[in-house]
């Protein structure tokens, strides 16, 4: 019977076949114990020289990394593997015998694994982050599906830029200028007007050089858009969306945070709801604290974010920003003049900023100053407007970008770890 690595619980005492790799291995006069993975998880295997023909267990000793390789063998309890199983090898059949792997169990630099991205996915670390990465993005399917919205999908290739930046990139849609996605957003708004709720699950880009471990050319994001929503409405979705997808990743990827060695304490006081704090407060504390690096009116940078994330050591949300600092499609805050109703959430460990979002202008007037203001093409924005001459209502919307989420689950260093090829990209600026 051919089975899967996370299927051995169910097989015990019963001899079964796994297709696998050998991830390592270690062997002495007697025993040889190999290291398997199937891309369902993580076994040894052992093999004892009494026990097998001697032209088995001469393979087994001779076996090299990342050979595949069909095992067969007995399921047996091991109270001292995380796993809680491994298999006592009756039969090896090599499929493909894999000779100088280049990853080998010595220590690499980031920039090697980078360089060799599309093998280092197969290391026992990182295929825990790639699971982690999984749950997220299922538990975001379960959160937004539970709550009643529609999953919609915008363009990739837009005509128009979401955040009125020039840091695109620039393509030909035939005889029409064309852009990579910074977002999905203003599609977003549009979809929300006929469906409601809805939410959008895809890539974006940013045509700037990376200049921090922590920012990707490429990255997903999952942007959500609520008609009839407020500002106060949004935070309170933000807040449970984020709670609900720690929940499910601390159910259901225990073993691959513990292969990572995440301090879980740490995500289980993630709870809504989350403090809040003003961006005005947020520099009135960032004062106090010695930081003379930043005033009213500036954006914030990684070491600001993490003072004030460490502070509550919660994700905290730094609420109505300068407008100035803002994008253009940003409702005012009629509470404090110069500020918009928007909210960053900022995660604990010094992560920084996952989710950003705000209320959306709804008046077609001040909608199209802003966009004049800007220094933005009209023509280019009257899909946008038209949402505000024909129905407006009050609207709020977020993004949450999928890489920076991850690596704060996992407690992983860098953001490019957690997404699958990034190298591929961000070769383009070494």
């Amino acid at each position: 019977m051919k089975i899967t690595i996370n299927q051995a619980g169910s097989h015990v005492g019963e001899t079964v076949t796994l297709g696998a790799w050998i991830l390592n291995k270690r062997s002495s006069g007697k025993i040889a114990f190999l290291q398997l993975r199937d891309g369902t998880g993580f076994m040894q295997a052992v093999v004892v020289k009494e026990n097998v023909a001697e032209e088995l267990f001469k393979t087994a000793k001779g076996i090299t990394q990342e050979t595949s390789l069909y095992v067969t063998g007995i399921i047996k309890e091991d109270e001292r593997s995380d796993f809680g199983y491994e298999m006592e090898v009756t039969g090896l059949e090599v499929i493909h015998a894999a000779v100088d792997y280049p990853i080998t169990p010595k220590a690499h630099g980031p920039e090697f694994l980078l360089d060799h991205r599309h093998l280092w996915l197969r290391s026992k670390r990182q295929h825990a982050v790639m699971k982690i990465r999984n749950e997220v993005i299922r538990a975001t399917y379960e959160f937004f599906n539970n709550e009643g919205f529609t999953k919609i999908d915008p363009p990739i290739l837009t005509g128009s830029a979401p955040e009125g930046t020039s840091e695109l990139f620039h393509t030909k849609y035939f005889d029409e200028d064309a852009f990579l996605s910074q977002s999905g957003q203003l599609y977003m708004e549009a979809a929300a007007m006929a469906h409601g709720k809805v939410f959008s699950f895809g890539p974006t880009f940013r045509a700037e050089k990376s200049k921090t471990r922590r920012h990707l050319i490429e990255f997903w994001m999952i942007e959500p858009e609520m008609a009839f929503f407020e500002h106060e409405d949004s935070l309170r979705v933000q807040e449970n969306y984020v709670s609900f997808v720690v929940q499910s990743v601390l159910k259901n990827c225990a073993l691959d945070l513990k292969i990572l060695g995440r301090d879980t304490e740490k995500l289980e006081k993630v709870a809504a709801p989350f403090p809040r704090i003003t961006y005005t407060e947020a520099i009135k504390l960032l004062k106090e604290w010695g930081f003379d690096d930043i005033e009213w009116g500036d954006d914030f940078g990684a070491p600001h974010e993490t003072a004030i994330a460490n502070h509550y050591d919660l994700p905290v949300f730094i609420v109505n920003y300068p407008t100035k600092i803002k994008p253009f499609y940003m409702q005012p805050n009629p509470e404090e003049e110069g500020t918009v109703k928007c909210a960053d959430l900022i995660a604990p460990e010094g992560y920084g900023e996952i989710i950003g979002g705000s209320e959306r202008i709804n008046d077609l007037e001040l909608l199209e100053t802003r966009i004049n203001e800007h220094g933005l093409d009209p023509a280019a924005y009257t899909y946008y407007t038209d949402l505000r001459k024909y129905g407006s209502v009050p609207h709020s919307g977020f993004g949450l970008g999928l890489e920076r989420t991850v690596a704060w689950l996992s407690g992983v260093e860098h953001v490019r770890e957690t997404s699958p090829f990034p190298r591929l990209l961000n070769r383009l600026y070494p």
